[in-house]
């Protein structure tokens, strides 16, 4: 029932994790002018499924269900981050014609896709200490997808005893 300090811990992350790196994503994108690739978008997908399983946990019984689900949500993103960040670092090939074109926000719609530009997956737009928007996905997400699955097994464990 999600009664043990570790248990409220997975489900507060599991809502909070998801939430801070769309929050990031977005402040990436229209803060900055950092506009997401295809894979970009891919790696959103499985934050943006991991929102409502962990508020449905608030609610909703069996709410370690709940929370292991959006758990395996914010792994996907991890793995799917990781895919992006080797494709970026040119570990491996990525998916033929990935890119996106950009559609600045505002003005006349002709103006903004013919001076949009193209979004390529395979070059990192930003980094921090050599890391890339991805990598760090790949490192927060699957951390925190793990850390969640092992505050609930633990949590499981003490409903147990």
């Amino acid at each position: 029932m999600l009664q043990t300090p570790s248990g409220i811990l997975a489900q507060r992350l599991a809502l909070a994790i998801p939430l801070g790196l769309l929050g990031g994503a977005y402040l990436s994108e229209y803060g900055f002018g950092l506009f997401p690739c295809e894979m970009c978008w891919w790696q959103r997908w499985p934050h943006f499924a991991a929102v409502p399983l962990a508020l449905l946990s608030f609610w909703v019984a069996p709410k370690r269900v709940w929370v292991a689900l959006a758990g395996l949500a914010i792994l996907a993103s991890g793995l799917i981050g990781g895919f992006h960040a080797g494709v970026e670092y040119d570990w491996w090939e990525g998916i033929t014609g990935c890119a996106v074109t950009a559609v600045p926000v505002g003005g006349s719609a002709l103006d903004a896709v013919m001076d949009a530009p193209m979004v390529r997956c395979d070059e990192a737009p930003w980094d921090l200490f050599g890391i890339s928007l991805a990598g760090w996905n790949f490192l927060i997400s699957t951390l925190s997808g793990v850390g969640i699955m092992a505050l609930l097994t633990k949590d499981a464990r003490n409903d147990a005893n």
